[in-house]
């Protein structure tokens, strides 16, 4: 059973799972599937075509589903679908997705935190158990890979791809890709070493932490150009999780990765 305030906004249309609580002066529209064990909290407000997992949280001031702010958007139905275990802290933001330019539909995966005031926009695809810190903003059709972490304040261009396992200094502008397992800061955005905490943290073991970081030797301090080293490595290491996700990810990208830092700035932030 439910515990709705009778302060609340709860369209009759909308489908709530078992023990749900919705506070006062909520809003929650028709079109709308919550699950169990999800709160809502006052002045929150959950707008049309969102579905949401089990045990989510959404802080005051937040705003789910609401429309893009993409000038292609025409009105036509798109959706916000958010996992278990979400908590949605006070006044962020999630838009709904754009069919004319994106996949129409905009993804948080379970597990995952979105500090105050940060931002996803539409047809961005947010992974399992990330970080946005407050006032991340990521634009349209950015994706965050499972286990990412965003500082306090970095921004993200459109079509930003994020790998699993990275970690953004704070302030940072994301205009290239960020490659998985790496640690990066500064301006521009530089990589910095592999995310050691992080990866030891998560039960990487040393062996698979010291090959990461060997594979990253080649792309970022051998200087060869980006193809070579990604030949290099599939020719020099054996077939691995870790050395196909790297692969595969810098393969893919089309905005390019993040460059080198200069010697002197690697050295401060390893």
């Amino acid at each position: 059973m439910s515990n709705i305030s009778p302060l609340a906004h709860v369209h009759p249309g909308a489908k709530l799972g078992e023990n749900v609580t919705v506070d006062p002066f909520a809003y929650i529209d028709e079109h709308v599937v919550i699950g169990d064990g999800c709160h809502i909290m006052t002045h929150a407000t959950i707008f049309d075509y969102v579905t949401m997992g089990r045990n989510c949280n959404v802080f005051p001031g937040a705003v789910v589903g609401a429309v893009p702010q993409d000038l292609k958007f025409d009105g036509e139905v798109t959706y916000v679908e958010i996992g278990d275990n979400v908590n949605i802290r006070e006044c962020a933001t999630i838009n709904r997705g754009t069919k004319s330019s994106g996949k129409g539909v905009t993804k948080v995966g379970s597990n995952t935190l979105l500090m105050s005031y940060s931002h996803v926009a539409h047809d961005c695809v947010v992974g399992e158990h990330c970080i946005l810190v407050s006032f991340v903003g990521i634009a349209g059709e950015t994706e965050v890979a499972d286990w990412a972490i965003l500082g306090g304040g970095t921004v993200a261009h459109q079509f930003s791809r994020i790998g699993k396992h990275a970690m953004i200094g704070g302030g940072s502008k994301i205009t290239k890709d960020v490659p998985p397992y790496v640690l990066c800061g500064r301006e521009p955005l530089s990589y910095a070493g592999v995310n050691l905490v992080g990866l030891r943290r998560r039960g990487f073991s040393s062996d698979q932490i010291r090959t990461i970081k060997d594979i990253y030797d080649i792309v970022y301090q051998n200087g060869l150009n980006v193809s070579d080293a990604l030949d290099r490595i599939e020719a020099g290491f054996p077939q691995s999780e870790e050395r196909d996700t790297i692969v595969e990810f810098i393969r893919n990208s089309k905005r390019g990765i993040i460059k080198a830092p200069v010697s002197s700035l690697k050295g401060g932030l390893e």
